[in-house]
């Protein structure tokens, strides 16, 4: 078995050269094959070229891909995906909180038929202003996915290489990767891991933590009507466009039998829903060509070591 370590990683030079001991520690008795995947998502500072560093020491064991700039989790964490060669890949965050020693027991879980073993950090060493946020955020997942796992939000997972390479990640879906496992009909499954306090430098994420119910709010409608726009937004106009066209059909028999008509509130709100129902049912043609035209987004790389 060829493993595969994939580590996004922004501004982390005083972690990596600790992160890749600790690996070589965590896999090397197990005597697997393996290979880091850094992927340096825009770093300020001087990550760039320790993982240069670290590539000569460890030539055949080391790569790493520079973005030209900030893309965000998601994006490293899918360019690192598919440059990975190994049967199984580990995604990992690079600030030395996950423990590479977890390793292990994710492999053993993977070995019992599981395709998606994610980490569990259930003794969390952060503060509470992260803790609390997260545990309403799990729960709330766990209710609406259908996913029975505590920490959907652990960067500390393992795939089958085949089942990772077919999960679409852009945007903040890097949360939701056991999700889009499970809807896609895939095993997962959850292990405990270590979780140590940083060691170094801060947390790169801010607000954007608290917005992390909009996009499970996304992935649920893409689920059911991302290839199919029209059904959607075409229901929405039609029940609007229906309720208008009753109304003021009332009134046009109205004025036929009495030859009056009066413009009354009602009459303006009919003629509204008729305009807001022809645009629903256009914005769902439009989403129609949208999905089955645009390709997806290519992320630009400065430089890579492979």
């Amino acid at each position: 078995m060829k493993l595969s370590i994939v580590v996004p990683l922004f501004n982390e030079e005083d972690s990596l050269r600790d992160l890749t001991k600790a690996i070589d520690i965590a896999i090397a008795p197990r005597k697997h094959e393996y290979e880091i995947v850094f992927v340096d998502d825009g770093s300020t500072d001087h990550s760039p070229d320790i993982c240069k560093e670290l590539h000569g020491q460890y030539p055949q064991k080391i790569k790493m891909y520079r973005f030209s700039r900030n893309y965000g989790k998601s994006a490293a964490l899918s360019l690192g995906i598919e440059k990975a060669s190994g049967d199984t890949i580990i995604t990992m965050d690079a600030d030395l909180q996950d423990d590479p020693s977890a390793i292990p027991s994710m492999l053993e879980k993977l070995n019992e038929g599981y395709d998606v073993v994610s980490g569990w950090k259930k003794r969390r060493k952060d503060p509470i202003t992260k803790t609390f946020p997260s545990l309403l955020y799990n729960g709330l997942t766990r209710l609406v996915s259908g996913v029975k796992i505590h920490d959907f939000n652990c960067g500390f997972k393992a795939y089958r290489a085949p089942v990772a390479k077919t999960l679409e990640i852009y945007g903040e879906r890097h949360r939701y990767l056991p999700v889009l496992a499970h809807w896609d009909g895939y095993r997962v499954a959850e292990v405990v891991v270590p979780h140590h306090p940083r060691k170094y430098g801060k947390s790169k994420f801010g607000i954007s933590r608290a917005t992390g119910m909009f996009d499970l709010l996304t992935l649920l409608f893409l689920r059911k009507y991302m290839r199919k726009p029209l059904h959607f937004f075409g229901l929405l106009g039609l029940i609007l466009f229906l309720a208008g066209s009753t109304v003021l059909g009332y009134f046009g028999i109205q004025w036929l039998i009495t030859g009056e008509m009066h413009v009354r509130p009602l009459v303006l709100l009919s003629v509204g829903a008729i305009i807001m129902g022809i645009q629903f049912v256009s914005i769902g043609l439009i989403g129609e060509m949208i999905t089955h035209s645009v390709p997806k987004h290519r992320y630009s790389v400065r430089e890579s070591i492979e």
